[in-house]
Protein backbone atom coordinates (compact mmCIF):
# COMPACT_ATOMS: atom_id res chain seq x y z
CA UNK A 1 0.00 0.00 0.00
CA UNK A 2 1.74 2.65 -1.04
CA UNK A 3 0.23 5.74 1.11
CA UNK A 4 1.22 3.60 3.96
CA UNK A 5 3.76 5.29 7.49
CA UNK A 6 5.22 3.92 9.46
CA UNK A 7 5.50 6.48 12.67
CA UNK A 8 7.89 5.38 15.43
CA UNK A 9 7.70 6.42 19.32
CA UNK A 10 11.30 6.29 20.76
CA UNK A 11 10.32 6.64 24.30
CA UNK A 12 12.72 5.86 27.26
CA UNK A 13 10.42 3.29 28.64
CA UNK A 14 8.70 1.83 25.61
CA UNK A 15 9.07 2.19 21.86
CA UNK A 16 6.06 1.84 20.04
CA UNK A 17 5.80 1.28 16.04
CA UNK A 18 2.76 1.79 13.82
CA UNK A 19 2.13 0.93 10.34
CA UNK A 20 -0.75 3.14 9.15
CA UNK A 21 -2.63 4.65 6.24
CA UNK A 22 -5.79 6.76 5.35
CA UNK A 23 -8.58 5.19 3.12
CA UNK A 24 -10.66 6.40 0.62
CA UNK A 25 -12.98 8.61 3.09
CA UNK A 26 -9.91 9.90 4.94
CA UNK A 27 -9.58 7.53 7.89
CA UNK A 28 -7.08 6.60 9.82
CA UNK A 29 -6.22 2.70 9.30
CA UNK A 30 -3.85 0.75 11.46
CA UNK A 31 -2.64 -1.83 9.44
CA UNK A 32 0.02 -3.33 12.24
CA UNK A 33 1.38 -2.52 16.01
CA UNK A 34 4.76 -3.36 17.54
CA UNK A 35 5.67 -2.75 20.98
CA UNK A 36 9.40 -3.26 23.10
CA UNK A 37 10.78 -2.56 26.07
CA UNK A 38 13.37 0.46 25.42
CA UNK A 39 17.37 -0.30 25.83
CA UNK A 40 19.61 1.82 25.06
CA UNK A 41 17.87 4.99 25.87
CA UNK A 42 17.93 7.08 29.05
CA UNK A 43 16.55 10.14 29.85
CA UNK A 44 15.46 11.10 26.22
CA UNK A 45 18.64 10.26 24.86
CA UNK A 46 19.80 7.11 23.15
CA UNK A 47 23.09 6.44 24.83
CA UNK A 48 23.68 2.72 23.08
CA UNK A 49 23.03 2.87 19.26
CA UNK A 50 23.64 -1.26 19.15
CA UNK A 51 21.01 -1.39 22.12
CA UNK A 52 18.31 1.30 20.96
CA UNK A 53 18.73 -0.35 17.07
CA UNK A 54 17.52 -4.17 18.28
CA UNK A 55 14.72 -2.75 20.11
CA UNK A 56 13.53 -0.40 17.59
CA UNK A 57 13.71 -3.58 14.76
CA UNK A 58 11.92 -6.09 17.34
CA UNK A 59 8.81 -3.08 17.36
CA UNK A 60 9.18 -2.56 13.32
CA UNK A 61 9.19 -6.00 12.39
CA UNK A 62 6.35 -7.30 14.30
CA UNK A 63 4.13 -3.73 13.15
CA UNK A 64 4.99 -4.49 9.04
CA UNK A 65 4.62 -8.12 9.51
CA UNK A 66 1.47 -8.18 10.94
CA UNK A 67 0.47 -5.21 7.94
CA UNK A 68 1.95 -6.85 5.32
CA UNK A 69 3.95 -3.86 4.03
CA UNK A 70 7.55 -2.95 4.03
CA UNK A 71 8.83 1.11 4.13
CA UNK A 72 12.13 2.15 4.41
CA UNK A 73 11.17 5.54 5.84
CA UNK A 74 9.56 6.49 8.93
CA UNK A 75 7.84 9.21 10.96
CA UNK A 76 9.99 9.20 14.15
CA UNK A 77 9.35 11.37 17.96
CA UNK A 78 12.27 13.06 19.22
CA UNK A 79 12.20 14.60 23.10
CA UNK A 80 12.52 17.63 23.96
CA UNK A 81 15.62 16.50 26.25
CA UNK A 82 18.35 18.76 23.72
CA UNK A 83 16.04 21.01 21.61
CA UNK A 84 15.78 25.04 21.96
CA UNK A 85 12.54 27.44 20.14
CA UNK A 86 13.38 30.65 18.62
CA UNK A 87 11.30 33.24 17.51
CA UNK A 88 12.02 34.89 13.89
CA UNK A 89 10.02 36.89 11.08
CA UNK A 90 9.98 37.37 7.65
CA UNK A 91 7.98 38.85 4.34
CA UNK A 92 8.28 38.04 0.89
CA UNK A 93 6.35 39.97 -1.99
CA UNK A 94 3.61 38.30 -3.81
CA UNK A 95 4.22 39.07 -7.94
CA UNK A 96 1.00 37.40 -8.79
CA UNK A 97 -1.57 39.51 -6.36
CA UNK A 98 -2.54 36.40 -4.67
CA UNK A 99 -1.28 34.25 -2.26
CA UNK A 100 -0.65 30.69 -3.31
CA UNK A 101 0.83 27.63 -1.40
CA UNK A 102 4.11 28.54 -2.70
CA UNK A 103 3.97 32.10 -1.29
CA UNK A 104 3.30 30.82 2.04
CA UNK A 105 6.42 28.33 1.94
CA UNK A 106 8.91 30.97 1.07
CA UNK A 107 7.96 33.46 3.27
CA UNK A 108 8.05 30.30 6.63
CA UNK A 109 11.60 29.89 4.57
CA UNK A 110 12.69 33.65 4.57
CA UNK A 111 11.80 34.09 8.36
CA UNK A 112 13.90 30.75 8.97
CA UNK A 113 16.79 32.83 6.68
CA UNK A 114 16.23 35.01 9.25
CA UNK A 115 16.54 33.10 12.14
CA UNK A 116 19.92 32.82 14.58
CA UNK A 117 20.33 28.88 14.35
CA UNK A 118 22.91 27.34 16.57
CA UNK A 119 25.28 25.95 14.36
CA UNK A 120 25.39 22.72 16.36
CA UNK A 121 21.44 22.35 16.67
CA UNK A 122 18.92 21.56 13.62
CA UNK A 123 15.84 23.12 12.82
CA UNK A 124 12.77 20.44 13.38
CA UNK A 125 9.71 22.42 13.14
CA UNK A 126 8.93 25.98 11.63
CA UNK A 127 5.62 27.26 13.36
CA UNK A 128 3.75 30.15 12.00
CA UNK A 129 2.23 32.46 14.75
CA UNK A 130 0.77 34.43 12.41
CA UNK A 131 0.69 36.23 8.92
CA UNK A 132 0.31 39.44 7.73
CA UNK A 133 -0.94 40.53 4.66
CA UNK A 134 -0.13 43.80 3.95
CA UNK A 135 -0.57 46.55 6.23
CA UNK A 136 -3.69 44.32 7.47
CA UNK A 137 -4.74 42.32 10.79
CA UNK A 138 -3.40 38.97 12.07
CA UNK A 139 -4.27 36.08 10.21
CA UNK A 140 -3.93 32.51 10.77
CA UNK A 141 -5.00 31.36 7.12
CA UNK A 142 -4.08 33.72 4.21
CA UNK A 143 -4.43 31.36 1.43
CA UNK A 144 -5.84 32.87 -1.88
CA UNK A 145 -5.91 36.27 -0.03
CA UNK A 146 -5.11 39.18 -2.20
CA UNK A 147 -2.37 41.52 -1.48
CA UNK A 148 0.96 42.52 -2.66
CA UNK A 149 2.95 41.34 0.38
CA UNK A 150 2.93 38.42 2.91
CA UNK A 151 4.45 38.71 6.89
CA UNK A 152 4.62 35.86 9.02
CA UNK A 153 6.06 35.56 12.45
CA UNK A 154 6.78 32.30 13.66
CA UNK A 155 8.19 30.12 16.53
CA UNK A 156 11.36 27.72 15.35
CA UNK A 157 12.58 24.30 17.07
CA UNK A 158 15.43 23.26 17.12
CA UNK A 159 16.95 19.97 18.15
CA UNK A 160 21.14 19.57 19.11
CA UNK A 161 22.59 17.69 15.61
CA UNK A 162 24.16 14.96 17.73
CA UNK A 163 20.70 14.00 19.21
CA UNK A 164 19.13 13.35 15.88
CA UNK A 165 22.28 11.83 14.40
CA UNK A 166 22.30 9.46 17.39
CA UNK A 167 18.46 8.31 16.29
CA UNK A 168 19.09 8.52 12.16
CA UNK A 169 22.50 6.12 13.36
CA UNK A 170 20.12 3.32 15.25
CA UNK A 171 17.60 3.23 12.29
CA UNK A 172 20.45 2.89 9.82
CA UNK A 173 21.46 -0.60 11.01
CA UNK A 174 17.94 -2.38 10.90
CA UNK A 175 17.33 -0.13 7.19
CA UNK A 176 15.26 2.25 7.94
CA UNK A 177 15.01 5.94 7.55
CA UNK A 178 13.91 9.12 9.22
CA UNK A 179 11.77 10.78 6.92
CA UNK A 180 10.54 13.35 9.40
CA UNK A 181 10.95 14.53 13.13
CA UNK A 182 8.32 15.66 15.38
CA UNK A 183 8.92 16.80 18.98
CA UNK A 184 7.15 14.89 21.05
CA UNK A 185 5.75 17.00 22.98
CA UNK A 186 3.96 18.70 20.02
CA UNK A 187 2.78 15.09 19.25
CA UNK A 188 1.08 15.21 22.30
CA UNK A 189 -0.74 18.51 21.91
CA UNK A 190 -2.03 17.57 18.97
CA UNK A 191 -3.31 13.89 20.32
CA UNK A 192 -4.77 15.40 23.42
CA UNK A 193 -5.86 19.34 22.69
CA UNK A 194 -9.21 20.50 21.20
CA UNK A 195 -9.94 23.10 19.01
CA UNK A 196 -11.43 25.16 22.02
CA UNK A 197 -7.90 24.11 24.22
CA UNK A 198 -5.81 25.73 21.04
CA UNK A 199 -7.56 28.62 20.76
CA UNK A 200 -7.40 29.66 24.40
CA UNK A 201 -4.19 28.25 24.77
CA UNK A 202 -3.31 25.22 26.91
CA UNK A 203 0.03 23.51 29.05
CA UNK A 204 0.39 19.66 28.15
CA UNK A 205 2.29 17.82 30.69
CA UNK A 206 3.49 14.40 29.61
CA UNK A 207 4.69 12.70 32.67
CA UNK A 208 6.62 9.86 31.31
CA UNK A 209 8.22 6.91 32.82
CA UNK A 210 12.01 8.99 32.89
CA UNK A 211 11.10 12.13 32.00
CA UNK A 212 8.57 15.06 31.44
CA UNK A 213 7.88 16.88 28.65
CA UNK A 214 5.92 19.65 28.72
CA UNK A 215 4.84 21.80 25.27
CA UNK A 216 1.94 25.41 25.69
CA UNK A 217 0.33 25.25 22.72
CA UNK A 218 -1.68 28.88 21.51
CA UNK A 219 -3.63 28.46 18.12
CA UNK A 220 -1.38 26.57 15.93
CA UNK A 221 2.00 26.94 17.73
CA UNK A 222 3.71 25.77 20.12
CA UNK A 223 4.90 28.95 21.95
CA UNK A 224 6.95 27.18 24.62
CA UNK A 225 8.41 23.83 25.35
CA UNK A 226 10.89 22.55 27.90
CA UNK A 227 11.87 19.09 29.89
CA UNK A 228 12.70 17.49 32.63
CA UNK A 229 14.75 14.52 33.30
CA UNK A 230 12.61 12.92 35.74
CA UNK A 231 9.44 10.56 35.71
CA UNK A 232 7.38 7.38 37.68
CA UNK A 233 11.16 5.88 37.42
CA UNK A 234 12.32 8.13 40.00
CA UNK A 235 9.48 7.12 42.34
CA UNK A 236 10.51 3.35 42.13
CA UNK A 237 14.31 4.27 42.69
CA UNK A 238 13.04 6.58 45.67
CA UNK A 239 11.30 3.39 47.11
CA UNK A 240 14.11 1.55 46.65
CA UNK A 241 16.91 3.52 48.47
CA UNK A 242 14.32 4.45 51.13
CA UNK A 243 12.87 0.45 51.78
CA UNK A 244 16.25 -1.15 50.70
CA UNK A 245 14.13 -3.48 48.69
CA UNK A 246 15.29 -4.51 44.72
CA UNK A 247 13.85 -2.50 42.13
CA UNK A 248 11.22 -5.52 40.98
CA UNK A 249 9.24 -5.33 44.38
CA UNK A 250 9.61 -1.32 44.48
CA UNK A 251 8.16 -1.11 41.13
CA UNK A 252 5.79 -4.03 41.94
CA UNK A 253 4.74 -1.37 45.29
CA UNK A 254 4.16 1.24 43.05
CA UNK A 255 1.94 0.04 40.14
CA UNK A 256 -0.03 -1.72 42.90
CA UNK A 257 -0.71 -0.07 45.95
CA UNK A 258 0.87 3.75 44.44
CA UNK A 259 -1.62 6.64 45.37
CA UNK A 260 -2.02 10.22 46.58
CA UNK A 261 -5.46 10.44 48.09
CA UNK A 262 -5.89 10.00 51.71
CA UNK A 263 -6.07 6.19 53.12
CA UNK A 264 -9.36 6.32 54.77
CA UNK A 265 -11.36 7.60 52.01
CA UNK A 266 -10.60 4.07 50.43
CA UNK A 267 -10.55 1.65 53.68
CA UNK A 268 -12.79 -1.16 53.55
CA UNK A 269 -12.33 -4.43 55.24
CA UNK A 270 -10.71 -6.23 52.61
CA UNK A 271 -8.47 -2.89 51.56
CA UNK A 272 -4.68 -4.08 52.37
CA UNK A 273 -2.35 -1.43 54.96
CA UNK A 274 0.76 -3.77 54.75
CA UNK A 275 2.87 -5.10 51.94
CA UNK A 276 5.86 -7.56 52.72
CA UNK A 277 8.99 -6.59 51.17
CA UNK A 278 12.13 -8.49 50.84
CA UNK A 279 15.76 -7.35 51.05
CA UNK A 280 18.08 -6.12 48.77
CA UNK A 281 21.20 -8.26 49.07
CA UNK A 282 18.95 -11.10 50.84
CA UNK A 283 15.56 -11.61 49.37
CA UNK A 284 15.19 -14.42 51.69
CA UNK A 285 14.18 -11.86 54.45
CA UNK A 286 11.99 -9.52 54.07
CA UNK A 287 10.20 -6.32 55.90
CA UNK A 288 6.53 -5.49 56.74
CA UNK A 289 6.03 -1.68 55.67
CA UNK A 290 3.10 0.45 55.99
CA UNK A 291 1.45 1.44 52.91
CA UNK A 292 1.11 4.90 54.57
CA UNK A 293 5.04 4.94 55.04
CA UNK A 294 5.06 4.74 51.44
CA UNK A 295 2.69 7.32 50.60
CA UNK A 296 5.12 10.33 51.33
CA UNK A 297 7.61 9.35 49.22
CA UNK A 298 5.30 9.01 46.36
CA UNK A 299 3.51 12.59 47.22
CA UNK A 300 7.03 14.09 47.88
CA UNK A 301 8.47 13.18 43.97
CA UNK A 302 5.36 13.85 41.99
CA UNK A 303 4.72 17.23 44.26
CA UNK A 304 8.42 17.79 43.01
CA UNK A 305 7.94 17.33 39.65
CA UNK A 306 4.85 19.84 39.18
CA UNK A 307 6.30 22.27 41.17
CA UNK A 308 9.40 22.54 39.47
CA UNK A 309 7.05 22.71 35.60
CA UNK A 310 5.03 25.34 37.66
CA UNK A 311 7.93 27.72 38.21
CA UNK A 312 9.23 27.22 35.23
CA UNK A 313 5.98 28.11 33.24
CA UNK A 314 5.85 30.92 35.71
CA UNK A 315 9.16 32.08 34.73
CA UNK A 316 9.04 31.70 31.13
CA UNK A 317 5.61 34.44 31.35
CA UNK A 318 4.05 31.31 29.26
CA UNK A 319 1.69 30.17 32.15
CA UNK A 320 -0.25 33.87 31.17
CA UNK A 321 -0.98 32.52 28.02
CA UNK A 322 -2.94 29.05 29.32
CA UNK A 323 -6.20 30.31 29.40
CA UNK A 324 -7.24 26.64 28.13
CA UNK A 325 -5.81 25.40 31.23
CA UNK A 326 -3.29 22.33 32.02
CA UNK A 327 -3.62 18.85 30.32
CA UNK A 328 -1.96 16.11 31.93
CA UNK A 329 -1.07 12.86 30.48
CA UNK A 330 1.72 10.10 30.34
CA UNK A 331 2.08 7.15 32.50
CA UNK A 332 2.33 9.03 36.03
CA UNK A 333 -1.54 9.87 35.64
CA UNK A 334 -2.24 6.57 36.40
CA UNK A 335 -1.46 7.13 39.76
CA UNK A 336 -4.70 8.26 41.59
CA UNK A 337 -4.71 11.68 42.98
CA UNK A 338 -2.24 13.38 40.62
CA UNK A 339 -5.40 15.53 39.41
CA UNK A 340 -5.62 16.85 42.80
CA UNK A 341 -2.12 17.27 43.53
CA UNK A 342 -1.80 19.28 40.41
CA UNK A 343 -4.65 21.40 40.90
CA UNK A 344 -3.39 22.94 44.27
CA UNK A 345 -0.12 23.49 42.96
CA UNK A 346 -1.58 25.12 39.68
CA UNK A 347 -3.52 27.15 41.66
CA UNK A 348 -6.35 28.40 39.27
CA UNK A 349 -5.72 26.92 36.38
CA UNK A 350 -7.96 24.36 35.55
CA UNK A 351 -6.65 20.78 35.33
CA UNK A 352 -7.46 17.35 33.71
CA UNK A 353 -5.96 14.34 32.69
CA UNK A 354 -6.53 13.78 28.88
CA UNK A 355 -6.29 10.43 27.15
CA UNK A 356 -5.22 11.03 23.39
CA UNK A 357 -7.94 10.91 20.90
CA UNK A 358 -9.16 7.29 20.02
CA UNK A 359 -8.04 5.80 16.97
CA UNK A 360 -10.57 2.75 16.42
CA UNK A 361 -9.12 -0.24 15.10
CA UNK A 362 -8.65 -4.37 16.18
CA UNK A 363 -4.79 -4.24 17.12
CA UNK A 364 -4.63 -1.49 20.16
CA UNK A 365 -6.26 0.43 22.70
CA UNK A 366 -5.12 4.22 22.29
CA UNK A 367 -7.46 5.52 24.85
CA UNK A 368 -4.87 5.47 27.48
CA UNK A 369 -2.52 8.57 28.42
CA UNK A 370 1.02 6.53 27.12
CA UNK A 371 -0.20 6.64 23.87
CA UNK A 372 -0.57 9.80 23.70
CA UNK A 373 3.04 10.86 21.33
CA UNK A 374 2.39 7.77 18.52
CA UNK A 375 -1.13 9.17 18.41
CA UNK A 376 -0.06 12.58 17.88
CA UNK A 377 2.77 11.44 14.95
CA UNK A 378 -0.17 9.15 13.05
CA UNK A 379 -2.44 12.73 13.49
CA UNK A 380 0.35 14.62 12.33
CA UNK A 381 0.73 12.54 9.17
CA UNK A 382 -2.08 11.52 8.03
CA UNK A 383 -4.71 13.99 9.68
CA UNK A 384 -3.06 17.34 10.00
CA UNK A 385 -5.46 20.25 10.70
CA UNK A 386 -2.92 22.33 11.37
CA UNK A 387 -1.79 25.44 9.57
CA UNK A 388 0.99 25.84 7.47
CA UNK A 389 3.98 24.61 8.99
CA UNK A 390 7.57 23.82 7.61
CA UNK A 391 8.87 20.32 8.77
CA UNK A 392 12.02 18.47 9.91
CA UNK A 393 12.73 18.76 5.79
CA UNK A 394 11.89 22.43 5.94
CA UNK A 395 8.79 21.31 2.95
CA UNK A 396 5.64 22.49 3.70
CA UNK A 397 3.03 20.99 5.73
CA UNK A 398 -0.55 22.67 4.56
CA UNK A 399 -3.67 22.30 6.31
CA UNK A 400 -5.74 19.44 4.71
CA UNK A 401 -9.31 19.33 4.71
CA UNK A 402 -11.56 16.46 5.04
CA UNK A 403 -14.12 17.16 2.20
CA UNK A 404 -14.59 14.18 -0.26
CA UNK A 405 -16.08 17.39 -2.99
CA UNK A 406 -12.77 19.33 -3.95
CA UNK A 407 -13.06 21.77 -6.40
CA UNK A 408 -10.91 21.61 -9.08
CA UNK A 409 -8.61 24.73 -7.83
CA UNK A 410 -7.99 22.60 -4.51
CA UNK A 411 -6.78 20.39 -6.30
CA UNK A 412 -4.44 22.22 -8.23
CA UNK A 413 -3.05 23.66 -5.09
CA UNK A 414 -2.64 20.43 -3.60
CA UNK A 415 -0.24 19.28 -6.74
CA UNK A 416 1.24 22.67 -6.73
CA UNK A 417 2.35 22.11 -3.33
CA UNK A 418 3.56 18.58 -4.24
CA UNK A 419 5.64 20.13 -6.85
CA UNK A 420 7.34 22.59 -4.57
CA UNK A 421 8.47 20.37 -1.96
CA UNK A 422 9.21 17.72 -4.15
CA UNK A 423 12.97 17.48 -2.66
CA UNK A 424 14.41 18.74 0.52
CA UNK A 425 17.58 20.37 -2.20
CA UNK A 426 14.68 21.92 -3.72
CA UNK A 427 13.92 23.09 -0.60
CA UNK A 428 17.25 24.87 0.34
CA UNK A 429 17.73 25.83 -2.91
CA UNK A 430 14.40 27.87 -2.47
CA UNK A 431 16.00 29.86 0.51
CA UNK A 432 19.07 30.95 -1.96
CA UNK A 433 16.46 32.87 -4.22
CA UNK A 434 14.66 34.38 -1.09
CA UNK A 435 17.81 35.61 -0.01
CA UNK A 436 18.88 37.17 -3.68
CA UNK A 437 15.22 38.62 -3.88
CA UNK A 438 14.29 41.97 -2.17
CA UNK A 439 11.12 42.59 -0.59
CA UNK A 440 9.47 45.66 0.03
CA UNK A 441 10.38 48.07 2.69
CA UNK A 442 8.93 47.19 6.08
CA UNK A 443 7.66 49.96 8.38
CA UNK A 444 9.60 49.52 11.25
CA UNK A 445 6.34 49.12 13.28
CA UNK A 446 5.29 46.25 11.62
CA UNK A 447 4.82 43.49 14.05
CA UNK A 448 3.46 45.98 17.09
CA UNK A 449 2.33 45.25 20.37
CA UNK A 450 1.14 41.52 18.91
CA UNK A 451 5.07 40.80 18.36
CA UNK A 452 6.39 42.14 21.60
CA UNK A 453 3.83 40.18 23.51
CA UNK A 454 5.03 36.86 22.17
CA UNK A 455 8.50 37.92 22.65
CA UNK A 456 7.25 38.23 26.16
CA UNK A 457 5.83 34.65 25.88
CA UNK A 458 9.05 33.14 24.46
Amino acid sequence: MNNSILAIDIGTTNIIAIVASNDYSNKINILGVGQTKSEGIKKGNIVDIDKASQCINDAVATATNSSGTQTSKAVVSISGANTKTLMSNGVVNIPSGQITHNDIKQVLKMALYNAQVISDYEVIHVLPIFFRVDDGTTITNPLNMNGSRIEVSVNIITAKKTSLTNVRNALKQVNLEVDKFVLSGYANAIATLNDDQKKLGAAVINLGGTTSQFVVQKGSTIIYNDFLPIGSENITHDIVSTFHTPYSAANMIKKQYATLLPYEDNENENSIKKVKLPLLGNESESKEISLEQIQPIIHARIEETLSIIYDRLVDSAAIESIDGGIVLTGGMTYIPGVKELATQIFKDIPVRISNPRNIQNGYINFNIPTMSTIVGLLLYELDCDNVFELDSNTNLVQMQTKKTNENSNAMSDIQEIKNNTHSNNDSLNNIQDIKNSKPKEVKKSLFGSVLDKMARWI
